[in-house]
This record gives C-alpha cells, sequence and structure tokens, in this order.
C-alpha cells in the first residue's frame, strides 16, 4: 500500500510540475516594442461628411421592389463630390450598377494587392420603432460627441473612413508599392450577391490574387472578455457557414374532437426535441484554439493555467464556454428553430407541420455534415428533412494567424491602439469577405469600433452611433494599415 501511495504522491507531482512548467511557458504573442503610429490632421469635416453619408436611405431589403436605388445612385454621386482626389487618381469601376471597386496603382505591381473592403447599404429601421430613437435614424446628427444614425457602425463608417484615409494620404503625396483595391458592396446586409461576390468573382476571372484582404467583423471590445478586463483587438481569422433545413411531418388531419395519439404537431415536436437533445460537439480546436493561445498568456494566473493546460482541462473550459450563448457559438455549430407553421383554425388538425431551422456551421463541420447530423437525431421516417439551399455557405477557410499579413495587420493594431491584447477570433455572423476565399490565404474581419457590450446592442439595433473620436482614430489605422502594407 505504501508503494502505491508512493506513486500516486510521484503522478500528482509530475503533474503539477507539468501544469506549472505549462503555465509559466505560456509565453505571450503580443507585439512588443512597437512604435505609435504617426498622427495625421483629421479635421471635423470628416465627422461631417459621416453625418452626411448616413442621411442617404441606402436600406436593403430582402422585398428588392422596396428598394430605392435613387438613394444608392445619390450616394455615389456624393462620393465622388466628397473625395475629388480619389476620384481623379484611382481607377473606379462600377459592378452591377452599384458595386464599387477602386484601384490605387502601385509602383511595383510584382506584389501581391492589398483589398480593404465594406458595404454601404443599411438594414431598415424595424417599423414601429422609429419612436424609439433619441435621434432620427437616417439625419445624422452630430451631438454630445457622438453621431447617430443607421450605418454608423454597420458599415458606412468603415467605407467612409477607408475614403477619408485615402483622400488624406493622396493630399500629402503618398503613393503605394503595392497596389491598393478598395472594395464597397451595396447588398451585403441581403447576401451581397451582386456587390461583394460580383466583386470577388471579378478579381478572380482576372487572376488577381491578394496579400491581404480586410473586411469588417471584429472591433476593439473595451471592456475585454471572461476573465481579461483589457481592451480585446478581436481579429477574425474564419466565419462561420450558414444552412437552413425545413423539417415536416405529415398526419391524418381532421376534427380536432377525435385528434389519433399522433397529430403531425407531435411528431414534430418530438423530431425538435431530439435535435436539441443532440447538439454538435464543442471544439476548442481551429480558431478558437488560437485565440486561447493569444488571451490566454495575458490572463490572471488561474485562467492562464487552464488554457495552459487544455489537454487536461479542456472539459472545463467547454463548460465555461457554454455558460453564455455567445461562447457556446465559438465553439460548435449552433441549431436555432425560427419558423414554425402549422394549422388555420383551431378546431381543425392540420396535415402538415413544418419548422424551419437555421444552423451557422463551425469551420471543420460542412453544410452536408449538418443535414446527416440532423437525420440521424431525429431518426424518424415520419419526418421529411430538406434543405432550403438558397443560401447555403459552407464555414471559411481559417486564415492563419502567422502568416505576414496577420502580423503586419497585428502591429498596426498596436501603433494605433498600444493598449489593446490583439486576437484572432471566429466571426459567427455572415460578411461579405467570405466571398474573397478563392483571391487571397489572407482574409481578415476586423474594424477599429472602440465598444462595450452595450454598445455592440446598437449595431442593427435602436440608437446605432459611433463616438467621434473613434471614427478620427479608424481613418488615422486606415491609414497607417495601408502604409505598412502597401510600403
Amino acid at each position: 500500500m505504501r508503494k502505491v501511495l508512493v506513486g500516486l504522491g510521484l503522478a500528482l507531482l509530475l503533474v503539477i510540475s507539468v501544469l506549472l512548467w505549462n503555465t509559466y511557458t505560456f509565453e505571450s504573442k503580443q507585439l512588443k516594442d512597437v512604435p505609435p503610429a504617426p498622427p495625421i490632421a483629421v479635421s471635423d469635416s470628416a465627422i461631417n461628411h459621416l453625418s452626411r453619408s448616413i442621411q442617404f436611405r441606402t436600406v436593403s431589403y430582402q422585398d428588392a421592389s422596396l428598394t430605392d436605388s435613387t438613394q444608392f445612385q445619390a450616394f455615389l454621386s456624393f462620393l465622388a463630390a466628397t473625395y475629388p482626389q480619389i476620384h481623379a487618381k484611382l481607377t473606379l469601376e462600377r459592378i452591377n450598377d452599384f458595386g464599387l471597386l477602386y484601384q490605387w496603382k502601385g509602383s511595383n505591381t510584382g506584389l501581391k494587392p492589398m483589398l480593404l473592403m465594406g458595404h454601404y447599404d443599411v438594414v431598415p429601421v424595424i417599423q414601429g420603432t422609429e419612436r424609439m430613437w433619441k435621434k432620427p435614424p437616417f439625419k445624422g446628427v452630430i451631438e454630445d460627441g457622438f453621431v447617430y444614425g443607421r450605418g454608423t457602425l454597420d458599415d458606412k463608417s468603415t467605407v467612409i473612413g477607408v475614403l477619408e484615409a485615402v483622400e488624406y494620404l493622396l493630399s500629402t503625396g503618398y503613393t503605394p508599392t503595392r497596389t491598393v483595391y478598395l472594395a464597397f458592396g451595396h447588398d451585403e446586409e441581403i447576401n451581397g450577391n451582386q456587390g461583394g461576390r460580383a466583386i470577388a468573382s471579378t478579381l478572380e476571372k482576372r487572376g488577381v490574387q491578394l496579400e491581404l484582404v480586410l473586411d469588417e467583423g471584429g472591433t476593439i471590445k473595451t471592456d475585454g472578455v471572461a476573465g481579461l478586463k483589457a481592451p480585446v483587438a478581436l481579429v477574425g481569422i474564419a466565419e462561420k457557414g450558414y444552412t437552413s433545413l425545413e423539417l415536416t411531418a405529415r398526419g391524418e388531419g381532421g376534427h380536432s374532437s377525435m385528434p389519433p395519439q399522433k397529430t403531425s404537431i407531435n411528431v414534430l415536436a418530438s423530431a425538435l426535441n431530439k435535435l436539441q437533445q443532440h447538439p454538435f460537439k464543442s471544439s476548442l480546436k481551429g480558431t478558437v484554439g488560437k485565440m486561447l493561445e493569444y488571451l490566454g498568456p495575458e490572463m490572471p494566473f488561474g485562467q492562464k493555467l487552464a488554457i495552459a493546460n487544455r489537454w487536461l482541462l479542456e472539459p472545463v473550459l467547454i463548460s465555461i464556454f457554454t455558460d453564455t450563448n455567445a461562447g457556446a457559438a465559438s465553439i460548435q455549430t449552433t441549431i436555432a428553430p425560427t419558423i414554425l407553421k402549422a394549422g388555420i383554425k383551431d378546431n381543425v388538425l392540420p396535415i402538415d407541420a413544418t419548422a424551419i431551422i437555421n444552423f451557422r456551421i463551425l469551420p471543420g463541420d460542412s453544410v452536408k455534415g449538418v443535414l446527416e447530423h440532423v437525420r440521424q437525431a431525429i431518426d424518424d421516417p415520419e419526418v421529411s428533412v430538406r434543405t432550403l439551399g438558397e443560401f447555403d455557405t459552407e464555414p471559411s477557410p481559417v486564415s492563419s494567424p502567422d502568416a505576414e499579413a496577420f502580423q503586419l495587420l497585428h502591429r498596426t493594431i498596436r501603433s494605433c491602439y498600444p493598449d489593446v491584447v490583439v486576437t484572432p477570433y471566429l466571426v459567427v455572423g455572415a460578411t461579405d469577405a467570405r466571398y474573397f476565399r478563392n483571391v487571397s490565404n489572407n482574409v481578415y474581419r476586423f474594424t477599429p469600433y472602440q465598444l462595450n457590450d452595450q454598445d455592440l446592442e446598437r449595431v442593427h439595433g435602436t440608437n446605432e452611433r459611433i463616438e467621434a473620436t473613434t471614427f478620427k482614430e479608424m481613418i488615422r489605422f486606415y491609414a497607417t494599415l495601408i502604409r505598412n502594407v502597401a510600403k
């Protein structure tokens, strides 16, 4: 018995030693000694330009008949008048009338170009909520240090910020060594087929390969993340895929006074319950693993120890992630029933009962894999399962944080925002960046919005706004990034 206890003690000591060794050798990936980016003179005219851009109702509707194309044309005329040097010195190509592709030719055509992108369409204001806005959503009101209105966060501020940066660089006589493309879509909010996708297809057909693509997606989260109070710059290195499935159960119908043991609604409800009881497997590999490698060394000792020793403590970390909706979404393919249809009258049994379920697919899973998982989980011949197919998108490839392009982006962020912790992360929504997978291995998603949890709720929500100083710092960031990447 003594030998057994001694053996157990030695084993425990060995495990503790390994845990501590891994923790103390878990080195920071934050770039050190990054010189600050040079200041640039950003006048209040830039704020006025953003305000003016908000006043164009470039709203994308799923029902195309509701879209007012005159507002889109007016917005493009506004850009031409507001940024004269860009429109004199860069080549502009219009894709499907309202998609914009600018080319700023570099002096060395042997270098792969870089591309900065965004979109200028916005989501509608939900009918009946206008009265909940402190400032009218399409007036671009400037007050108390903020610009208010739909598009200040998603995503006209990116478009105007990039254009302000390029116009500034042109005014200084700067000429890039590497060619710079600017791509601005007009239908990102309705899947980007005519804008972002068409622009990417145009470049692909021309054989263009890009050194760096930067779109919206991540932000600077000023109140940090769980366990880390420092502001965190979240740089999307991938985004989840998308599919929706239709589940249909069929019954006999008839009068509700003599219901059978199984109705179509019973069968469908059972199928939905089975699916919820069989979630997709959670994983800390891939993009989340990369994020933990960047965040872990900056955490307090306890969290750092757990992250440094995922080989042992992965179940604990998964439990922590799944405590929040956002955390759970980052480590698994999600299941979200969104539409239920059955019945037309309270005393009539429906023949068909249907559910639409939306899935956001983790890199490593696939649209086909989701369909197979659902069929196996439900395992009921009385329920048909089919994909809607219209917007099916596979998860994007994962762009490496070890690539030189990411390191240049990392360096730029640290030079403009020296107090932030930079980390890769997974974008759980969808952006136009997903269409550029064939023209670049280095597709990243980041806009230097400085937002806390409460601010993030304004995106697509009520009282969307951006702080004027944040917008001015964005312009500096884009100018610095162009200098760092295009040289």
